[in-house]
């Protein structure tokens, strides 16, 4: 790479759930290697709008846009309006996501729903409303954002969102097959505990210090991540030194030992 390049110079990537926690720090990022964001958020337009003007002050590009993206009219809606602005989305991080606590026994019908909604759906809505534009480029980076849960972590009460995570790992695999002759590569990443809003009220704990410290020690690094460590795995998979991987989960979770089982 030559000296100075910027990894992402000239790309536009499309982020969804950027107002905060993972989606937030992958903004920021990946503004700070030039490319243009595009952040969309469900209800928190302030944050979202916060985090434009940050970008916009250091001499980036940026614009925030608002959609459920269990919504495929939103969904569509969102992507025209990003390309109106942009003219081109290069990179389509699929961030927004839901976790609500609960054994797959007792969990809620709408409970359920709603993860499949946005964890599953959402995903799909997001790629095939992006696919137009980089199938007909020849160039596009899909990164989704899956979990460890998704791999079998012994974890109780996240079971309906494991499969969730579970089902996008498996989808990350076919859309990478079917996108491949278009120069579209499509991988997954699979956070472990990460310090953000959302996982702190997954019911490891939002008071209890004990549950995190139980967390911490099953990771042999001994420690919690934050959420520039996804941001980072997130910028090589959406970079061109990614080119030749597609179809991939990297698991990004401090090395974790909690599993349900061998099998794969």
């Amino acid at each position: 790479m030559p000296k100075g390049k910027l990894r992402l110079e000239n790309k536009t990537a499309l982020i969804t759930g950027a107002s905060r926690g993972l989606g937030r720090a992958i903004a920021l990022r990946f503004a700070e290697e030039g490319a243009s964001v595009a952040l969309n958020y469900m209800k928190n337009q302030e944050l979202a709008e916060e985090i434009c003007r940050r970008v916009v002050s250091t001499g980036g590009s940026a614009m925030s846009v608002q959609a459920d993206v269990a919504d495929r009219a939103q969904v569509d809606q969102m992507v025209e309006t990003v390309l109106r602005q942009f003219r081109q989305i290069d990179i389509l991080i699929n961030n927004a996501g839901v976790s609500i606590p609960s054994t797959l026994l007792q969990a809620s019908w709408q409970d359920l729903d709603r993860m499949i909604d946005v964890n599953l759906k959402g995903v799909i809505h997001c790629a095939r409303a992006v696919a137009g534009d980089m199938t007909q480029r020849r160039y596009g980076r899909i990164v989704n954002l899956a979990s460890i849960a998704g791999l079998g972590t012994s974890f109780v009460g996240t079971s309906g969102y494991a499969a969730t995570k579970a089902a996008v790992i498996s989808l990350t695999k076919r859309l990478a097959l079917e996108l491949a002759a278009y120069n579209v590569t499509v991988n997954a990443i699979a956070p472990g505990f990460i310090k953000t809003d959302m996982a702190l009220r997954s019911g490891v704990t939002t008071e209890a210090r004990p549950d995190l410290e139980a967390v911490t020690r099953k990771t042999m690094l001994g420690r919690l991540g934050e959420p520039e460590d996804i941001a980072h795995a997130a910028l090589f998979l959406a970079s061109d030194e990614a080119s030749f991987v597609t179809a991939q989960t990297l698991t990004v979770d401090g090395g974790r030992m909690d599993l349900l089982s061998h099998s794969s």
